[in-house]
């Protein structure tokens, strides 16, 4: 049986002299609807990340992941029962010429595989999770960010509307930007998004010495109709603000407005030329 699992807390802050030493902890739960024990172990591996969008790199090592060699987990390898949780500390030494600012690592968690059952058979569940270390180091700290693009769309066919951005960030320490949404109606200016569920304020968190190109999807819109959406990103003291009015037309009712107006004008067509067949009968 594949065994399931979560983690706490998905990512950790944290900021370091060199020299000094930082003790944080993840907690791993078993399910309430799981049915075996949790053999896990537990990796680190460098973090960074590739291209404007963003994909995930657990392999490549460069300057900004050295914090690898300074991660000790105290329990690397354990079990966990159903319905139960278990914290695992780890510690993050700083060496004392750590370079300063960003420093970037993943925890991973997952199944030991070279856990062997009563029965022989391996346990072969290959599914993992991370926990992010986001590191400031201390020392000569340069911040240098700047938003290159806040785009919105004049037209869909069909929500959700997504809105997008490019970040970049040139510093040496990871730096966060907020992003703003609000829709209303065109028409009668009515607010549309957001609502008292909705959270129209997100970080975006942009990793030093690269462009990161931000999307977001804006959900139960009209169907058919125009609204105005306004995109506010505030960067380390700059702000942009954008707003457009777009327009959601399904290409079925394009299509259906294209063959009315069509008919329309074969229509008049049709009666020019019986008006001229009449006027020529009458000569």
């Amino acid at each position: 049986m594949e065994n399931t699992f979560t983690i706490m807390p998905m990512s950790h802050q944290v900021n370091l002299a060199p020299g000094n030493t930082y003790t944080g902890s993840i907690t791993i739960v078993n399910p309430v609807d799981a049915t075996e024990d949790f053999h896990y172990k537990m990796d680190i591996s460098p973090y960074g990340v590739i291209g404007e969008d963003y994909a995930a790199d657990l392999k490549t090592v460069t300057g900004r992941n050295e914090i690898v060699n300074w991660i000790k987990i105290e329990e690397p390898t354990g079990v966990v029962k159903p319905n139960e949780s278990k914290k695992v500390n780890f510690t993050i030494t700083a060496p004392e010429n750590a370079p300063a600012g960003g420093q970037y690592a993943a925890i991973t968690v997952s199944s030991d595989n070279s856990t062997v059952q009563g029965n022989g058979v391996a346990v072969n569940n290959i599914f993992e999770m991370a926990s992010l270390i986001y590191a400031n180091i201390s020392g000569d700290i340069k911040r240098e960010t700047k938003i290159i693009e806040n785009n919105i769309p004049g037209f869909v066919a069909v929500p959700p509307v997504e809105v997008s951005a490019i970040l970049e960030n040139n510093g040496n320490i990871h730096e966060t930007a907020t992003v703003v949404l609000n829709v209303t109606n065109f028409f009668t200016g009515e607010v549309i998004y957001p609502t008292e569920e909705d959270n129209n304020e997100f970080s975006e968190m942009v990793m030093p010495e690269t462009t990161y190109h931000s999307t977001r999807n804006i959900s139960n819109l009209p169907s058919l109709g125009v609204v105005k959406v306004k995109q506010t990103i505030y960067f380390r003291g700059e702000q942009s603000a954008e707003e457009k009015n777009v327009i959601i037309c399904p290409i079925w009712f394009i299509l259906l407005v294209a063959a009315c107006i069509a008919g329309i004008i074969a229509l008049i067509i049709a009666k020019v030329r019986k008006h001229k067949k009449k006027k020529n009968l009458s000569f």
